[in-house]
């Protein structure tokens, strides 16, 4: 008796586990790119939500109240991101029914893959790749153009302390140069 309920439990564990590679599909290359781009733009931008929901509002054109529903469903902004874009390519675009149905399937239940809602509406990950790495390219480019902005401003404090002009290593200009500068633009 004690033989047969083990070996009627061994052989359901090696049914289920023989059936396990057909319930987790396996992931495509642009899925795992996807996911790829999508971790970095969390891990490398974490913390900055701002900065994060202006670069997001200027890619998709949608306004803070939309962002920070979904963000009030849990989602990260890779996920928000990736939320907008598939939204973005389906038929009628950007709307509340087509983001509402992608956001659904991907918190389930059962939660799905990116690959899996997007062959559902047959729609492709690379065009949605290419965005997740603009955002996070132009996240990248505010930074810096915000820490430079910073650090000039720290050195113009620093020499007006010190008073000694600041130096930015070009030759200062003549009223005459700068007119002319201003006319060529």
């Amino acid at each position: 008796m004690k033989n047969r309920k083990i070996q009627l439990v061994l052989a359901g564990f090696f049914l289920f586990s023989a059936g396990l590679p057909v319930l987790a599909q396996e992931k495509t290359g642009e899925e795992k790119r996807l996911e790829a781009s999508a971790s970095e733009l969390d891990k490398k931008h974490h913390g900055d939500q701002e900065r994060m929901a202006a670069g997001i509002k200027a890619e998709f054109g949608v306004d803070d109240g939309r962002i920070m529903g979904l963000r009030f469903r849990k989602m990260r902004d890779s996920e928000i991101a990736i939320s907008l874009a598939l939204a973005q390519e389906m038929h009628g675009g950007l709307t509340d029914k087509n983001l509402y149905e992608i956001v659904s399937l991907r918190q389930g239940p059962p939660v799905a893959g990116w690959g899996k809602i997007a062959g559902k509406f047959g729609l492709k990950l690379g065009p949605v790749e290419k965005k997740i790495k603009k955002i996070s390219a132009e996240f990248r480019k505010r930074a810096k153009a915000d820490r430079t902005k910073k650090e000039m401003a720290d050195k113009a404090k620093a020499a007006e302390k010190t008073g000694k002009p600041e130096k930015s290593g070009q030759p200062e200009r003549t009223e005459n140069e700068n007119m002319k500068a201003l006319m060529r633009k």
